[in-house]
């Protein structure tokens, strides 16, 4: 079985460089989804409470008989509960129907500043970190005023930010940030999520011609060489076992720099500074 590279975060915890998202994986598939996903070999699954498909997530980890210390499990808040006893109240409900004691990270989902509960809700992961029922805490889609606040209020440093990030819009400023606070990137839509022909760029279709890979397998070597932790996702089994195999080969510094010069800071999902869901 191909071996996967950790990562190990700020608080000493280890995580999984690549993993296995289940965004918008149909709640009734999402069993047999995520087991034919740790059969292939992948130990990192990233849901959401909105995905409504923690169960499926949890059904699928019982089943397949892997000790739990070998999974990386991570499950967010949603803006609905962010606050403090419904913060508490969601993350007991999350851990009900994955059938956990905990999870590895719990992630705030998004910031969203106009309600101004998401220091109030972090100070509460903080509690839920101490109390056992998470390893590790994190944000999600988080821009550094977000980040700032959150550094200069409460009193663990977030192991992760979790962002929409993809060749064409890569994130270098948020990126240079977490580094420089010892906050990982992890990337959501990592390969665009199909509203965005990355595979049609010759930088990434010239490199895939030199390593006999395929585009996705490339802008997830670019992913992976660039320290992001990613999960990209698939209802295919097929293409399943294909992201995971991406540890062949490596891209040379010059086809990184060419990938590189794909930002165009061309975001295809939400701005979190404007989102009102």
């Amino acid at each position: 079985m191909t071996s996967v590279p950790a990562i190990q975060l700020n608080d000493g915890h280890r995580i999984p460089q690549l993993g296995f998202g289940v965004f918008k994986v149909d709640p009734d598939e999402t069993e047999r989804i995520v087991s034919d996903a740790l059969e292939i070999g992948y130990r990192h699954i990233d849901t959401a409470a909105i995905y409504g498909n923690e169960k499926g997530v949890g059904a699928a980890i019982a089943k397949s008989g892997i000790p739990r210390d070998e999974l990386f499990v991570t499950t967010k808040l949603w803006n609905s509960d962010q606050g403090t006893q419904s913060a508490i109240d969601a993350m007991d409900l999350s851990l009900e129907k994955l059938g956990l004691d905990q999870v590895d990270l719990y992630l705030i989902h998004w910031p969203r500043p106009d309600l101004d509960r998401y220091v109030e809700s972090w100070l509460t992961l903080e509690q839920l970190q101490a109390d056992g029922r998470t390893r590790s805490i994190g944000v999600s889609n988080f821009h550094r005023p977000h980040l700032e606040r959150v550094l200069a209020e409460g009193s663990v440093v977030p192991a992760v930010d979790q962002l929409e990030l993809h060749p064409a819009f890569a994130q270098r400023e948020l990126r240079a940030f977490g580094a420089e606070h010892g906050i990982h990137i992890e990337a959501w839509g990592p390969l665009g999520q199909g509203k965005y022909d990355l595979f049609g760029e010759q930088a990434i279709q010239d490199a895939a011609a030199a390593h006999g890979a395929t585009p996705a397998q490339v802008v997830i070597r670019w992913h992976l060489q660039n320290g992001i932790i990613v999960f990209p996702k698939s209802n295919s089994r097929a293409r399943m076992a294909e992201n995971f195999e991406v540890f062949g080969f490596e891209l040379s510094a010059a086809e990184i720099a060419a990938i590189d010069a794909i930002d165009r800071g061309q975001r295809v999902g939400t701005n979190p500074d404007e989102a009102t869901f």
